[in-house]
């Protein structure tokens, strides 16, 4: 008899100390892994983005919101290559990883 872990596609939480992404700005940080989501805010349509990461190696998980679909996207590309080492800028009015 099959289990249900076997056939199912569960995205697991992505759990942490909520930060303020101005907290983290222009600092190198661990991504562990994000997850995308509509947002309650804003138009119909809007996504939000919960990033998990880990200032080193021995830190507690943290998560970060945002909308900014800079990041949405930059994200979208490394899929299958988490964890890695980034940094969070601010160029003009929006966000971007370096």
């Amino acid at each position: 008899m099959e289990r249900f872990s076997d056939f199912a596609n569960v995205t697991p939480q992505l759990e942490g100390d909520k930060v303020k992404i101005d907290n983290v700005l222009n600092k190198e940080i661990i991504l562990t892994g994000y997850r995308i989501g509509k947002s309650k805010y804003g138009k119909d349509g809007d996504k939000y983005c919960r990033i998990q990461f880990k200032e080193s190696e021995e830190d507690n998980f943290h998560v970060v919101f945002t909308g900014s679909l800079v990041l949405i996207d930059q994200l979208g590309q490394a899929d299958g290559h988490f964890p890695f080492l980034a940094t969070i800028k601010k160029q003009n009015k929006y966000y971007t990883l370096s």
